[in-house]
């Protein structure tokens, strides 16, 4: 293990961490929209796509060096070492570019004519819009109005158009879709959509390699479940773990019972915005469900611990939502088990936000 240890990082390509101020639509959005689905017509739709660990293998190959190797490095947690794989020094942020160059490089040239769309609070939204300035494409992002403002500047910043939704009383999918409708524009969901999976899942295939091998668990952030169920099928060997905030739980809820749920229309304000999904989606549910993945929830409280911890142990900048599965290892909720590895999927977070909660542990 030693010589993993120092040689971790080998032939990690240079990264950086941002700091940044604060075919047919209609086809496409009925196969995959799910906020307006009910919860017969989802379990039923569970075995339309079927993904595969060669998809992720392919995923790779495709992207290639469009997406950095993001680091795993090692830490400690009560007395257990465990390992962070950093997709917050990913290019844009978060994991989301993987994903998002996978599904736009296989649009057909009448498809990157009439450009894209997606909806997202704000780091699918920035990796979409990464992607199709590399490939001279345009983007329509459907944002909610109160998506962080460094997430609305990143985004906009690489040329994206903005619009804003009521993420509480409005269809994110519906305004993508009748966008789409009226433009040609291909929709590009933020997970529910097996190009996306594939390419979440490149991550893991990094972990694999690494990390020299499969580790015993992978504890990930989970909104839609798209980075989730991608690692999920990367690394069929570990046990797979999904944290959630408390009252944003639904893959939790949907594991226990057998079916999607959704959140319920009473959930708490959190600060995890970057999963602050109403409901995960067929695909994803389905790979993590037949992968019996476990799950757990954490506080906002718990959360700026992690973001703390992250902070003053690696000097890593992590946004709440991308903190939720080391707050879990770090709050007990997860049991402690020697060289898991934790993801810490994003770190576009508010400038002074982030100095408030790291000022408290000072």
């Amino acid at each position: 293990m030693g010589q993993r240890v120092r040689d971790i990082c080998m032939g990690v390509t240079a990264v950086k961490i941002f700091w940044t101020p604060n075919g047919n639509s209609g086809i496409f959005c009925h196969q995959y929209a799910t906020v307006d689905r009910n919860v017969s017509e989802i379990k039923d739709k569970e075995h339309d796509v079927t993904l595969t660990r060669d998809d992720i293998i392919d995923a790779r190959e495709r992207i290639g060096d469009l997406v950095e190797k993001t680091p795993l490095i090692e830490s400690e947690v009560a007395g257990t070492r465990v390992w962070l794989k950093c997709e917050c020094l990913q290019t844009g942020g978060a994991f989301k570019l993987r994903g998002a160059t996978n599904r736009l490089l296989q649009l057909s040239p009448e498809e990157r004519e009439k450009g894209v769309v997606a909806f997202s609070s704000g780091n699918h939204a920035r990796g979409v819009a990464i992607a199709a300035k590399r490939l001279g494409m345009r983007a329509v992002i459907v944002m909610p109005a109160d998506a962080p403002q460094v997430k609305v500047d990143g985004t906009r910043a690489e040329g994206s158009e903005i619009v804003f939704y009521d993420r509480r009383t409005e269809s994110r999918e519906a305004i993508a879709g009748r966008i789409a409708g009226e433009t040609g524009a291909t929709v590009v969901p933020s997970f529910d959509d097996p190009a996306i999976v594939a390419g979440q899942g490149t991550a893991g295939l990094e972990i694999v390699e690494q990390f020299g091998g499969s580790p015993p668990r992978i504890v990930i952030p989970c909104g839609g479940g798209g980075l989730a169920s991608g690692i999920a099928l990367a690394v069929p060997e570990a046990e797979i773990v999904v944290v959630e905030p408390e009252g944003w739980d639904d893959m939790a809820r949907s594991l226990e019972l057998g079916k999607i749920v959704p959140v319920g229309p009473d959930a708490p304000n959190t600060f995890c915005d970057a999963i602050m999904t109403p409901r995960v989606s067929p695909i994803t549910f389905g790979i993590l469900r037949r992968r019996n993945a476990q799950a757990a929830s954490v506080s906002d409280a718990e959360v700026e611990g992690a973001i703390r911890f992250a902070w003053s142990k690696h000097q890593l900048v992590v946004e709440p939502g991308a903190a939720v599965a080391l707050a879990a290892v770090l709050a007990g909720k997860i049991p402690p088990l020697e060289d898991t590895v934790v993801v810490v999927s994003g770190g576009n977070v508010d400038p002074e936000l982030h100095a408030r909660i790291t000022a408290q542990g000072a």
